[in-house]
């Protein structure tokens, strides 16, 4: 599964913690086609990592997790 996302960072991140960020919209790939899929993840939390948002991905979409190729655009 191919995904494409667009994020914010997380201005009110205090300066000793790790920087966060959250998913604005996300899109898969299917057969050379865009399809939004931003209602089926919470846009709200703060994911520590690009790593973290392929793990969710995997999860949300009950798939192994090498099956999931992200990128941020």
């Amino acid at each position: 599964m191919i995904f494409t996302f667009i994020s914010n960072k997380n201005a009110n991140c205090a300066r000793n913690e790790r920087p966060v960020f959250h998913v604005q919209q996300i899109w898969r790939q299917v057969d050379g086609e865009r399809i939004d899929v931003s209602h089926l993840i919470d846009r709200t939390y703060e994911y520590q990592s690009v790593r973290e948002l392929h793990w969710h991905l995997a999860d949300r979409f009950l798939s192994p997790v090498r099956s999931i190729s992200l990128s941020r655009m």
